[in-house]
This record gives C-alpha cells, sequence and structure tokens, in this order.
C-alpha cells in the first residue's frame, strides 16, 4: 500500500443557506479545495451524505456533484454512514489512493438540513438508531444521549455543571473560525441556564445542525510536493469499526467500543501512543460523547471525561486540545459533511493556519467521526511533515 497525503482542502461557512442549493455547496468546497491545490483534474470523487434522498430529494450525488464541477468521467460514488458519512467520504479515498487504483482522489462531505421542517429532519436524524428498539419506540438522538449522560452521572458522581467546560471551550475556540456557524462566547453561568431540550442534556450540551461542505484533495505521498504550493500533510492512520446499533444491546454501553477499535489500529498504523498526539477533533455531537470520546481513546481514564475538561486539558494550550475551531458544537453539525470538516480542521492546524485557536507547534493531529450514537466510528491520524 502507498502512502498517501493531503494537497488540498476546501469548505464554506456553516449556516441557513437557503440561497444555495445542496450541489452549489458541495461545488464551492470541492472548487476551493481544488484551487487549494492547484489541480484542475481527479479521477474520482467520493462525497459522504446522510440525508439527501429525504431531505433534497436527491440520490446518487456521486455523478450529480461530479458533473456539477465539471469532472464527468470520473469514478464518482455516495458513501453514507449516518453521521460518520464524511470521514467514511475520506476514509474510502485514502483506500483507493493507498490501493494504486486512483492517483488523486477528491473526497467530499455535504449537508442541506436547513430547507425541511425540523420535525422531517428531527425524523431523518433517527434513521441513523435501531429503526425496532429505538426509533420506533420513539427515540431521538437526543433522547439517546439524555439517556447515557444521566446514567454517566449516575455511575461515577459528575453533576451537571462538570460538563460546561465542554461547551465553553467549543465556542472560544469557535470566535476565530470564520466557517463556524456560531460566533458567541458562552459562560458556565450561560450553559447552566441554558434550556432544557431532554434532562439533563440542554441548549448548550447540543450542537446545532446547519447547511454546509468541505472537501480534501488526496494523492500519493511521492508526487505530492511535485504540484501543490503546501507542504503535504501524511494521512498516517485511517480505519473504521463498528458496534451494536442499538445502545441496549451492548456490553456496557458508557464505553464506545468502535472509537477504542478504531483508534487502536489507526494508532498502530501512524505508529504512534495517545500521549503523542498534540490534538483531537473528537465527535462533540453532545457533551457526554465529548467525555465518552476522550476515555475510550486513550486520553482519560474511565469515568474521568469531565476532569480533563475542568482541568483545563482540553484547551487550546493544554495537553489534549479539543474542538479547536468549535467543534460541532459550536462550528455547526451538517452531519454528511462534519467528518470532512473535521478533516479540513486538523490540515489547517497542522499547516499553522488556524489563526487565534492555533494549536502550538502541532505535528501530529487526529479526527474521530461518529455514526449513530457509536455504532459506527471512523478515526485519521494526520501528520505534518515539516
Amino acid at each position: 500500500m502507498r502512502q498517501v497525503a493531503v494537497i488540498g482542502i476546501g469548505q464554506t461557512k456553516i449556516d441557513e443557506h437557503w440561497d444555495k442549493s445542496l450541489r452549489e455547496l458541495a461545488g464551492e468546497a470541492a472548487l476551493a479545495c481544488l484551487m487549494d491545490a492547484n489541480r484542475e483534474r481527479v479521477d474520482a470523487v467520493y462525497v459522504g451524505n446522510m440525508m439527501s434522498g429525504s431531505a433534497n430529494h436527491q440520490q446518487h450525488l456521486g455523478a450529480y456533484i461530479a458533473d456539477w464541477i465539471g469532472m464527468r468521467g470520473a469514478e464518482a460514488f455516495h458513501t453514507e454512514a449516518a453521521c460518520s458519512s464524511g470521514a467514511a467520504a475520506f476514509h474510502t479515498a485514502v483506500i483507493a489512493v493507498a490501493s494504486g487504483a486512483i492517483e488523486c482522489a477528491l473526497a467530499v462531505g455535504v449537508e442541506k438540513m436547513t430547507d425541511s421542517p425540523l420535525p422531517e429532519i428531527t425524523a431523518d436524524l433517527a434513521t441513523a438508531a435501531d429503526a425496532d428498539w429505538e426509533a420506533g419506540q420513539g427515540l431521538s438522538f437526543v433522547a439517546l444521549n439524555a439517556l447515557l449522560m444521566r446514567r454517566y452521572m449516575h455511575e461515577f458522581g459528575w453533576e451537571k455543571e462538570h460538563f460546561a467546560p465542554f461547551s465553553v471551550n467549543a465556542h472560544a475556540n469557535a470566535m476565530h473560525n470564520p466557517f463556524a456557524r456560531f460566533h458567541e462566547p458562552v459562560s458556565v453561568e450561560k450553559y447552566l441556564k441554558a434550556a432544557m431540550i431532554n434532562d439533563p442534556i440542554n441548549l448548550m450540551d447540543a450542537s446545532p445542525i446547519g447547511d454546509g461542505a468541505a472537501a480534501a484533495l488526496l494523492v500519493p505521498l511521492d508526487q505530492a510536493r511535485s504540484f501543490n504550493r503546501h507542504a503535504p500533510i501524511l494521512v498516517a492512520g485511517s480505519s473504521a469499526a463498528t458496534d451494536t446499533i442499538a445502545i441496549q444491546h451492548r456490553k456496557d454501553a458508557l464505553f464506545l467500543k468502535a472509537a477504542y477499535e478504531s483508534s487502536k489500529k489507526a494508532y498502530a498504523q501512524a505508529n504512534v501512543m495517545p500521549k503523542e498526539v498534540d490534538f483531537f477533533e473528537l465527535h462533540d455531537a453532545f457533551s457526554i460523547m465529548a467525555a465518552l470520546s476522550l476515555e475510550a481513546n486513550g486520553f482519560a481514564e474511565r469515568g474521568q471525561g469531565p476532569r480533563l475538561a475542568m482541568d483545563g486539558d482540553i484547551l487550546i494550550n493544554g495537553k489534549i486540545p479539543i474542538s479547536t475551531r468549535g467543534g460541532l458544537k459550536a462550528r455547526g453539525h451538517p452531519v454528511g459533511a462534519t467528518g470532512m470538516y473535521q478533516i479540513v480542521e486538523v490540515i489547517q492546524q497542522l499547516r499553522g493556519e488556524a489563526l487565534n485557536s492555533q494549536v502550538s507547534d502541532a505535528k501530529i493531529g487526529m479526527s474521530q467521526n461518529i455514526g449513530g450514537s457509536g455504532s459506527n466510528i471512523i478515526t485519521h491520524i494526520l501528520r505534518s511533515l515539516n
């Protein structure tokens, strides 16, 4: 297998884009990526998206986006893995280039959510849960995460306020990200006063939906320097793992086994330990997922995820900075695009382009995209070659 590098990135601002269609959003990110890489053609286009069929009445996204951006003739597919669809597209591109089947691959994540009524989007999101055992019983994803958070608080003795630093940190970092949905700081007081959605999850625990797209261009490492104005970023690890879809079927609902398995493989591929990772773009769709992710990936002991946040270890200058560009909580969560936003943000950090939320001397970055409530988890480790 060949080593793979990222030579270009592009993204749109996450917002309610009433004036842009699904393909226009994808095209904006894809063309920005091609311009960033100084590249005009690609051999393959892989599009990550969760709900275009229901929310936008459009399937066949591979050909749909390839046609729009002028890549007719290229291999093109749509990958779907619920909220981890974006990372699935990137993972597919990595495999295609590493195998030698493709020389230049474009991975795009896109989602257009705000054109549909909120009840319809809530129902669409619930299709990532088990239709028989969860969604069919009236459980939304907020409800599922509320159950996890309540059980976690009971098992490990945490109180509601102990989760506030996750939201405070994400919003502080988003202030410096022009592509983020929200540019509004959050205090502990504001967190505690936020409206309750599904006890114990309040508005400041939950990530906002939105419209957006992000993209990355991948080539073999040995070709990367020949046509790019940026130093290439090595894809050192790329791995995916699954768990049961229904939470009730897991041996331990408070341990993200798929996160543990995918990161273990990614660490081995990259030949690194958790302590060598400079920052972590985790999937903070809900505060409880941030805590569980830190634990499953080896950054915190079981039941001690909130402690890492309370001690300031997740801050930009902390031991393991997270949500460095706002995370899902403040940058936004256009579900099928989120994994690609994480990749773009890791590369921004490794290039030194993160402005006032730059992690000092960042060399190794990690992203992890979660599908469902932990049933499909994809981990990537990227390394700066400077």
